[in-house]
């Protein structure tokens, strides 16, 4: 009788401690949240897909979603999900008909059990968006319950943009070097075309734009046969500064011109390639230059999205989140 109250005792505590083990799995989960500009274009939308695709291949076993930080964008989707059946057969896909921003998702996330979190920007670099973006998490971690189980999240990490972000923890020198390396392709092209290569960047009001200057001092210093300018559409350089480079250094009246962007949305179609006359082709073209745009958004290439699987793994090693 006792032998047999022993082995009930002992089974028993092996059922429990499974218990445990399995709600301690379920409390654990690990999610990565893919932060995106966002774009209105479905023909833009390649780059999302490519890059939430790679991300999946690399992460099979963790949950993924996807965010677009752009108010403006994400309303426009909004409006669209009132002809949802229209946008999904043009190949448009659910989780971006519907895409939320980061508080939405978190809190879809959070509903739904998992505890530890990856965000992980891809944006280009640290300016206006990401700094918006870790303002949320920053809220989102300062979050204090009565008893520590009841917190929303255990541990949210957040990756550090394509080209680098702030701080001594990753030398933004060499996330700078590493990205631009990961475009050799566009930089081929130009050689084989014998043309000057020019990217057009987002760029913005508020946050130092040097990093499109130290990208276009990089491209030259890793591939000095070619010449490459950088500029962007809001804040510095400009469309002028640019054009006053090419005219005094420019070899080539030959140009690929190209989006310095993660996407080829509305910014790629209207402001560089447009038919209007204040477009970046349409002003080359005025000054002699033969211009070839590219429709090519950054995270359509798996080079680009190998940087930013890098950049996750970087992340969840540092916080300590396990992802499969």
């Amino acid at each position: 009788m006792l032998r047999k109250a022993l082995v009930s005792f002992v089974l028993l505590s092996i059922l429990c401690s499974l218990g445990v083990v399995e709600a301690k799995m379920k409390e654990d989960k690990s999610a990565i949240v893919l932060a995106f500009f966002g774009t209105t274009y479905p023909s833009g939308l390649k780059a999302v897909v490519n890059i939430l695709d790679e991300v999946k291949k690399a992460f099979p076993n963790t949950e993924v979603r996807v965010t677009f930080t752009s108010n403006i964008i994400r309303s426009i989707w909004r409006k669209r999900q009132k002809e949802a059946d229209k946008w999904l057969s043009k190949g448009v896909p659910r989780e971006i008909l519907y895409v939320k921003g980061i508080l939405s998702t978190m809190d879809e996330l959070q509903e739904q059990g998992y505890k530890n979190i990856v965000v992980q920007s891809t944006h280009i670099y640290h300016m206006e968006q990401v700094e918006d973006l870790l303002a949320y998490l920053k809220a989102l971690r300062s979050i204090e319950t009565v008893k520590e189980r009841w917190k929303p999240f255990h541990k949210i990490a957040f990756g550090r943009p394509i080209f680098g972000g702030i701080g001594d923890r990753y030398d933004y020198h060499e996330d700078l070097k590493r990205g631009v390396e990961a475009l050799k392709d566009d930089v081929e092209l130009a050689r084989k075309k014998k043309a000057v290569l020019v990217y057009m960047g987002h760029g913005n009001e508020y946050w130092s734009s040097g990093i499109y200057i130290e990208a276009q001092r990089m491209f030259r210093k890793l591939y000095p046969d070619v010449q490459v300018f950088v500029g962007t559409v809001e804040g510095f350089p400009t469309l002028e500064d640019v054009l006053e480079a090419m005219l005094k250094e420019a070899k080539s009246k030959k140009v690929i011109l190209k989006p310095f962007m993660v996407v080829a949305g509305d910014h790629a179609h209207n402001d560089m390639a447009g038919e209007e006359p204040d477009s970046w082709k349409s002003v080359l073209e005025k000054h002699g230059f033969e211009v070839e745009p590219v429709f090519e958004g950054l995270g359509e290439k798996d080079s680009v999205a190998r940087i930013i699987i890098e950049h996750i793994r970087d992340t969840a090693r540092d916080a300590g989140i396990k992802l499969e």
